[in-house]
């Protein structure tokens, strides 16, 4: 009799899958999410890490390679031992250093810094303390007070900068600051100058210069330079340079073509600019507006020339006239500046080209209107 399996094996119609493919798939799975998210995180930590790198470059204050910036607190009350500087001529800067009375009479200048010196023979190096300033003009109207801070170089080099942090809303801060430069030689004493720069912070637009200090090394006693010395000064406006000195003439020379409706303006050179530093020269170079409307429509400019008070630009610019416009409704305005890597560029004058100036002005503005297609240069004296 025979025996049957109940088991019976169902028919298989194809080839057989393998029982391990479910195994691979779930593998790679995990695989490819496990480096997804390697990846990701990777790519996270590099943009925070450029992220708090490039934040930090850009509040980090970055002066000279020479300059080495310590910060302390001093008590402002401490009493110092110092003597007086004594009063000796310098025959070869007593022009430019010379103080001169105030055109405008009695009027008080604009506050006091307070700062300390002391050199260091053996390790050459001079600490400048800026302690504080007093009585500052209010800068901001709206609150009517400052956010100062002080930026101070060392001349002629201009190669040590440093700065002091901003104080909000103040108009008499107090700083406590401490920089120590090195490098600065006992014979480097005899020509370095300080330069303070007293400036208030404006968040929208460029600082304001509320004024400025030199300091002369040579008029004070070297041997008390190993003790701190306390000095006090006046901070003088920016703007008696420009009023004892005159602000010079600009050469410059236009030509207009009816035809395509240009206006070519070369601007030639200067003379007689003021002495801006405490090297009797200055950085000019020179704005150029083309004026619609009383709007500034265009601006082009020229490069700095470096170190002159007669510059030579020879630079040419050509600005389109507005569409169914001639020169009666434009103008031409020229803004000679001294570039300065520390502060504003200080604007040293002005001059405005068109039919509505006064008579010397509007007298070459007509002669290029009456003929066309030639240059036509004249000397200007630049005005405030």
């Amino acid at each position: 009799m025979k025996r049957f399996d109940t088991h019976v094996k169902p028919p298989h119609y194809g080839p057989e899958r393998p029982t391990h493919v479910n195994t691979i798939d779930n593998s790679s799975a995990a695989a490819t999410v496990v480096a997804v998210c390697t990846g990701s995180a990777f790519f996270i930590i590099v943009i925070a890490a450029t992220t708090c790198y490039l934040y930090k470059r850009r509040n980090s204050d970055q002066f000279g390679h020479k300059t080495l910036l310590i910060k302390r607190n001093i008590p402002v009350d401490q009493s110092l031992s110092f003597k007086k500087s004594s009063a000796v001529k310098s025959p070869g800067s007593a022009t430019v250093l010379k103080k001169s009375p105030s055109p405008t009479g009695n009027k008080s200048p604009p506050g006091k810094l307070h700062f300390k010196l002391k050199y260091n023979y053996q390790k050459r190096a001079l600490c400048v303390t800026i302690i504080k300033c007093s009585d500052l003009p209010p800068k901001d109207p709206n609150f009517g007070s400052s956010d100062p801070y002080i930026k101070l170089q060392l001349l002629p080099e201009k190669q040590h900068k440093v700065k002091t942090r901003v104080l909000r809303k103040t108009q008499n801060p107090v700083y406590d600051e401490d920089f120590t430069f090195y490098g600065i030689n006992p014979n480097h004493l005899q020509t370095t100058i300080l330069h303070f720069v007293v400036l208030s912070f404006d968040r929208y637009s460029r600082d304001d210069v509320i004024g400025e200090v030199f300091c002369q090394l040579n008029l004070l006693e070297f041997d008390s330079l190993e003790k701190q010395i306390l000095i006090t000064k006046d901070i003088s406006p920016r703007s008696h340079k420009m009023r004892l000195q005159g602000r010079g003439e600009i050469l410059v020379s236009l030509c207009y073509q009816p035809a395509a409706n240009r206006l070519t303006v070369v601007v030639l050179k200067a003379r007689n600019l003021p002495k801006m530093d405490l090297t009797g020269l200055c950085d000019p170079y020179v704005k150029i507006y083309l004026v619609h409307n009383n709007q500034k429509i265009i601006k082009k400019r020229t490069h700095v020339k470096k170190r002159t008070t007669s510059p030579v630009f020879n630079e040419s610019f050509v600005f389109d006239i507005p569409y169914n416009e001639g020169l009666e409704n434009v103008s031409i305005e020229f803004q000679v500046l001294d570039y300065d890597r520390v502060t504003k560029n200080e604007v040293i004058g002005k001059l405005e080209l068109g039919p509505k100036t006064d008579s010397s002005t509007k007298k070459h503005w007509q002669d290029v209107i009456s003929s066309p297609r030639r240059q036509i240069a004249e000397w200007h004296k630049l005005k405030d």
